[in-house]
């Protein structure tokens, strides 16, 4: 891990910059994190839209989580923002936005090519810059997973076990082989589900939630779209996130 750049962001956050190899990715400390003190740490998940235009959005959230004495970490996915683009994935959501512009239904051959390779690739990125960011002196366990693309959260917590918890936005095209791994998470879960999100099939999150297999998951349906999220909402995942991660 190499810093390229840092800033002091309201109440004393660091704000550091970073490349792990050729991914992109972003810290931020809480002034409270010391070595002798070292802060918990939230893993930001996003969309892949790249990190500059998801800055605003990832900042807010690591700003909150900072509050709370957390620190918090994103990394840009793969094909996304200034990392090289990705042929299959374009394919897959040049035919994703063809189907929907048609009113056709988005059939599982088009989600399994556009959230799979994701997937796949992404969950090693996500577990190399986890082993980076926790030797950092500054930086403790245990870890939570927050958002983004919600099989990659149903990925890092079947196979990383330092991710005690996550919150997860039921927002997302989620292929069906998905659904059988969501059988294997075991973590206690927040997922949040806007109710009348226009992007995303409701029975389908409805079907996903039930398959988690874990003993401890609550489900926050809201009324309203994808870009409606109550600000008790936000509270809540991070009431979450305190019981879970001190």
């Amino acid at each position: 891990m190499q810093f390229t750049s840092e800033q002091r962001l309201d109440d004393g956050i660091l704000e550091r910059e970073f490349t792990l190899g050729e991914i992109p990715g972003i810290l931020w400390t809480p002034a409270s994190a010391s070595s002798s003190a070292p802060a918990p740490l939230i893993l930001l998940g996003h969309p892949p839209l790249g990190l500059h235009k998801m800055y605003p959005r990832l900042v807010a959230r690591a700003q909150h989580a900072a509050a709370d004495g957390f620190a918090a970490a994103t990394i840009e996915l793969p094909g996304s923002g200034d990392r090289p683009r990705w042929a299959a994935v374009e394919k897959a959501r040049a035919d994703l936005r063809r189907a929907m512009e048609a009113g056709e239904p988005v059939d599982d051959q088009i989600i399994d090519a556009l959230v799979l390779p994701l997937v796949e690739k992404s969950a090693p990125e996500w577990q190399a810059a986890l082993d980076a960011l926790l030797s950092l002196p500054e930086i403790g366990g245990p870890v939570g997973y927050s958002g983004g693309v919600i099989s990659i959260g149903i990925r890092l917590a079947v196979v990383e076990p330092r991710i005690v918890a996550a919150g997860l936005f039921a927002g997302s095209l989620v292929p069906r082989s998905m659904f059988e791994e969501a059988r294997r998470v075991t973590i206690p879960l927040h997922v949040l589900l806007q109710w009348d999100d226009e992007g995303n099939d409701r029975q389908a999150a409805l079907d996903l939630f039930d398959a988690f297999g874990s003993k401890e998951k609550t489900l926050q349906a809201n009324m309203g779209g994808h870009t409606g999220v109550p600000q008790f909402a936000g509270d809540a995942a991070a009431g979450f996130f305190a019981r879970h991660l001190r």
